[in-house]
This record gives C-alpha cells, sequence and structure tokens, in this order.
C-alpha cells in the first residue's frame, strides 16, 4: 500500500512538471510574438544625427534595436509592444530634436542641436 502511494504521488509530479514546462514554453512564445518594426520618416542629416537617434531611443522602454538609414532619413526600430507603442516612439524621436513622420521635432530639443544637424544643411 505505501509504495502504491509513492508511485501515485511520483506520477503526478511528473505530470506537474510537464505542464508547467509547457506553460513556461507557452510564455515566452508569446514574449517573442510581443516584437514589432516600425519605419520612421526623421530629418537626420548626418552621423551626428544618426548616434543621437540611436543612443536615444535605445534608452526608450521597450525597444529592442534601433537602425537609422541616413540615405533613406528613415530609422527602423524594434519595440516591444507590452512596452511602448509607435506613438511613444515617435514622439521620443521629436524629444532628441528630430521630426518623426508627421510630428515635428520638439522646439527646445531642435534649437540645442549642433548647427550642422538642423534642417536645410548638408551632410558632413
Amino acid at each position: 500500500m505505501f509504495i502504491r502511494k509513492n508511485k501515485n504521488w511520483f506520477i503526478l509530479g511528473i505530470v506537474l512538471k510537464i505542464i508547467l514546462s509547457v506553460s513556461f514554453i507557452g510564455i515566452a512564445q508569446n514574449q517573442k510574438r510581443t516584437t514589432e518594426e516600425i519605419k520612421i520618416k526623421t530629418s537626420a542629416i548626418c552621423e551626428m544625427c544618426k548616434d543621437r537617434i540611436e543612443k536615444g531611443l535605445a534608452w526608450e522602454k521597450g525597444v529592442k534595436d534601433v537602425s537609422l538609414n541616413l540615405e533613406t532619413k528613415i530609422v527602423t526600430v524594434k519595440y516591444r509592444t507590452t512596452k511602448t507603442t509607435p506613438e511613444k516612439i515617435r514622439l521620443a524621436i521629436s524629444k532628441l530634436g528630430y521630426d518623426a513622420d508627421g510630428i515635428p521635432a520638439d522646439t527646445k530639443a531642435y534649437e540645442k542641436l549642433p548647427s550642422c544637424c538642423k534642417k536645410g544643411n548638408a551632410a558632413h
């Protein structure tokens, strides 16, 4: 009788471990699905702009990867949808002093940019 009870507990333990393992795998896969990518047109001009935008966005909550193409002036951002939104990312770019799609650059931040990074100037 004692051996039979222990065997039942042993089987129950194995079943619970399997259920928990499957649950954790499902949670991990669900987190991977919450990552999306957005492309935003900016007013960036030079390497200093690129550096400023990439480093500035890297500190934003939920942002996983940032890459700015200076030729197209498009920044590609991979982010977690559970942590941030495209609107918040655009606003963060604006607060760095750059236009972001339809959102104009924050005036105070734009004024603090080096003259080479301001609109209308040629890349150096």
